[in-house]
């Protein structure tokens, strides 16, 4: 069934979701201060092409203050526009019964955009 849905999410807006994620992730690593940033901006592409089956979960082995303050200041590089456009469209997704399980998966993404650093990716 996981294979399914991501098949139907990439068809339907996943895979420009992904790619944009990579070209921003290239485009923050080009300067030495935006390495860590696009590392987290890669995760977001891995889950936004296949949410389905993937887990976020929160790393074992968290940095603690390190890890709250790249997000703070991730929040402030562009984590609350992406955040928010992924709660938007959680939100234009639930309207409809056939859109709740893809509005969940951007309430998933909305959750790491938000919070990247100090995050890990499961599958199940």
């Amino acid at each position: 069934m996981n294979l399914f849905l991501n098949i139907i999410w990439i068809v339907f807006g996943g895979f420009v979701i992904a790619i944009e994620y990579i070209v921003s992730s290239v485009a923050m690593m080009l300067t030495i201060i935006g390495i860590p940033f696009g590392l987290q901006t890669l995760k977001l592409a891995l889950v936004a092409l296949t949410p389905f089956g993937t887990r976020v979960e929160s790393s074992p082995t968290s940095n603690g203050c390190i890890s709250l303050l790249m997000n703070v200041i991730w929040w402030f590089v562009g984590g609350i526009p992406i955040a928010l456009t992924h709660l938007g469209f959680g939100l234009l997704f639930c309207i409809t019964i056939i859109g709740i399980p893809f509005g969940i998966q951007h309430f998933k993404l909305a959750g790491l955009a938000f919070t990247p650093f100090g995050k890990t990716i499961n599958n199940y």
